[in-house]
């Protein structure tokens, strides 16, 4: 119980926090700010990551060889 206090004061908390840092921010220069960018409790998946594009033929590669050498067989 004491830990749902404490994200639910830190989720309140976290919200002003964004708030003020985006009355602060250059535009032109930075995204705007999100209360998770400020809250400990925010989980990692929930943050943002990197996106890293990859051709579909890399995926192929990848699960393809992954299952032959599992044993598995390819059906066409």
């Amino acid at each position: 119980m004491a830990e749902a206090r404490q994200r639910d004061e830190w989720s309140r908390t976290a919200s002003v926090m964004a708030l003020v840092a985006n009355t602060q921010r250059n535009p032109k220069k930075t995204r705007p700010f999100r209360p998770g960018d400020f809250d400990p409790f925010a989980r990692a998946g929930e943050r943002r990551q990197a996106v890293i594009p990859a051709p579909v033929s890399v995926l192929r590669d990848v699960f393809i060889r992954e299952n032959r050498e599992q044993g598995g067989s390819r059906e066409d």
